[in-house]
């Protein structure tokens, strides 16, 4: 063993051997210079001083407010006092709580004015701070940092991106439809497009109207949206709310970013939505059209478009009136541009070559066609004269061939 290991061994041994001592033969050589009480030990006389004549409680109850000198003291107070003793009472309702700290949280989750946990946003309210930040989070930031190499599509969190790969990209040959062209990643996906599509089953009924859903989570949504009116999202950018996230998300996209993702090599149209850009590629590059009108010969490559058509043209509906005018339409976005081009008189598509306005998309596309571009696409079948628009031939015909459309 070292030697000055062993001497300090030896000179603690010594000390604990001379206190030992000391306590074992009862000599009280520590006199406290006030009332000359004496102790064996002078840590024992330092303690009594400082806590007898110095009145020196450091332990305080936070219950009743009494003080004591020792921690010992102060937990066996409270074991035999206070224990599941409920004295601590809400002075706004009366609840009682065992700690003052239970008390407090209480208090400024039940009764303090919950503006400080108000979304700026939206004017929602909420219990605490850290659900506010998870809100805007999740609804107003759109965090979308994992992007799809595939389709370019973005989403919140690795394990939603993992689960589109999977079912759009890698596993979407797995699951087709034998009574349609539909297929889906995932089987479960398969049989609820059996049920709710084919086998048209609804068995969640809403106990407010008498509307039904296929899907639980629809039914909750009708509820909240409907009955209740929610609109939880609103758009940081001008001050439009949405009941759906999902129109909400399209608001943002279209309008004030005015991003179209979606394109084809080979055309100049862009899409939003990737399903739109496929729906395009069917129906306009590769001709297909497999929803036939039963009343006329007219086909359409979308079923929308086809009950859109039996709707208006055969059985005449004009469901969607003009609350400013008596004009009626067969189609919602025919009314809503009519009031916005006529009524409001917004003109929202600008020319990038000359200073023209136009208040539909279309009526730009003809304009930059046929002025900019100099095309011609309608020929006369008579005279074989060229035109730019539709109408004009039709004007033509009319009065140079006395209607004589060929």
């Amino acid at each position: 063993m070292d030697e000055s290991n062993k001497k300090s061994e030896e000179v603690v041994s010594n000390d604990n051997l001379r206190e030992h001592n000391d306590v074992v033969s009862d000599d009280k050589q520590h006199v406290c210079d006030i009332f000359q009480e004496a102790f064996i030990l002078e840590s024992s006389m330092i303690t009594y001083r400082d806590t007898i004549h110095n009145e020196q409680k450091d332990y305080t109850c936070d219950q009743c407010k009494k003080k004591f000198e020792f921690r010992s003291h102060l937990s066996r107070h409270q074991i035999s006092e206070h224990k599941n003793h409920k004295d601590f009472a809400c002075d706004k309702c009366g609840k009682k709580f065992v700690e003052k700290s239970s008390l407090l949280t209480h208090q400024k989750l039940a009764h303090k004015d919950r503006e400080d946990f108000t979304c700026n946003k939206c004017e929602r309210k909420f219990e605490n701070k850290s659900t506010l930040l998870k809100h805007r989070k999740i609804f107003h930031e759109v965090l979308k940092d994992y992007l799809c190499e595939k389709c370019a599509k973005r989403f919140g969190n690795k394990r939603s991106l993992l689960v589109h790969v999977k079912a759009v990209h890698v596993g979407c040959e797995g699951f087709a439809c034998d009574k349609c062209e539909q297929k889906f990643g995932g089987k479960s996906h398969l049989l609820r497009h059996l049920k709710i599509v084919h086998e048209v089953r609804k068995d969640f009924s809403c106990d407010k109207c008498e509307q039904k859903f296929g899907r639980k989570v629809s039914l909750i949504t009708h509820q909240k949206i409907v009955h209740e009116g929610h609109k939880d999202f609103a758009c940081d950018k001008c001050e439009k709310k949405f009941r759906h996230k999902h129109h909400f998300l399209f608001h943002q996209r279209t309008v004030h970013e005015s991003r179209k993702d979606y394109a084809r090599n080979n055309c100049e149209k862009k899409f939003v939505y990737p399903r739109s850009l496929i729906k395009h590629k069917k129906t306009v590059h590769e001709g297909r059209k497999v929803y036939a009108c039963d009343k006329c010969e007219k086909k359409f490559g979308q079923k929308v478009n086809l009950l859109s058509h039996q709707k208006t043209v055969h059985e005449g509906r004009k469901d969607f009136s003009c609350d400013k005018c008596e004009k009626t339409f067969g189609q919602k976005v025919n009314l809503l541009s009519h009031q916005k081009t006529v009524h409001e008189g917004r003109k929202d598509f600008s020319c990038d070559k000359c200073e023209q306005k136009f208040g539909k998309k279309y009526n730009l596309l003809l304009h930059q066609k046929t002025v900019h571009e100099g095309r011609k696409d309608n020929t006369c079948e008579n005279c074989r004269k060229n035109f730019g628009r539709k109408s004009h031939i039709i004007r033509h015909q009319k009065s140079v061939h006395k209607g004589n459309i060929i």
